[in-house]
């Protein structure tokens, strides 16, 4: 497991809301254009972590709407009030936003997790640079029956998330963690994320497009 405290991966969730004043906490992100209303993302996913080091899959991901300002601040709000758990329950009751999945994978997969993908609950982008942006993806992990029955140590890690740079012609990279943990240090005042892997998964050759 690699332990970070906060940075720019969860920045457009959750970023340095702990030291924040409330008017500040719920201040909207820059409005994104129109022409990013519906977007597919096609790259190549790397993985670097201890498990499956060097595996390269296909991935996909569709963004039909966006997460509001609301929804953000609701967000942050919960979790700094009750902790992880209260943060699953929420983000599950958010509109599906989109869906990843890996359509070239051929290993097993015995809930259809990895082809027929997962439901994306929080999806915002933001301006970047010289015309860019930046998209963040945050979405409860899909838990199989086995797994709530078995509680193995993943279960601990129930959230999945993505960041994503791209230029001003749609290319770009980023990070995804498939299992990641969130917690708040009391002692530190500060936000923590925790990978099941010690890294997280790398995101190359990504093309941005709109859908028409």
């Amino acid at each position: 497991m690699k332990r970070t405290v906060l940075s720019a991966f969860l920045a457009a969730l959750l970023a340095t809301v702990t030291m924040m004043p409330a008017a500040a906490q719920s201040k909207p992100p820059s409005k994104a254009p129109s022409s990013l209303d519906k977007v597919t993302i096609n790259g190549l996913a790397l993985s670097m972590s201890n498990v499956a080091t060097g595996a390269n899959q296909s991935i996909r991901i569709n963004i039909d709407s966006w997460s509001s300002p609301a929804e953000r601040a609701h967000l942050i709000a919960t979790f700094l009030e009750k902790k992880q758990n209260a943060l699953v329950s929420e983000l599950e009751k958010q509109p599906e936003r989109g869906r990843f999945n890996f359509p070239g994978y051929q290993g097993p997969d015995p809930n259809n997790v990895m082809r027929l993908g997962t439901d994306i609950r929080y999806a915002m982008n933001f301006p970047g640079e010289d015309g860019g942006r930046r998209i963040v993806i945050i979405t409860p992990r899909v838990i199989s029956f086995r797994d709530i029955r078995n509680q193995p140590r993943t279960n601990d890690y129930p959230f999945t998330m993505f960041e994503m740079h791209f230029d001003k012609n749609g290319k770009g990279q980023g990070k995804m963690s498939y299992l990641l943990q969130i917690k708040f240090d009391k002692k530190t005042n500060q936000i923590e994320l925790e990978n099941y892997g010690t890294e997280p998964v790398r995101l190359n050759q990504l093309v941005l497009e709109p859908v028409k």
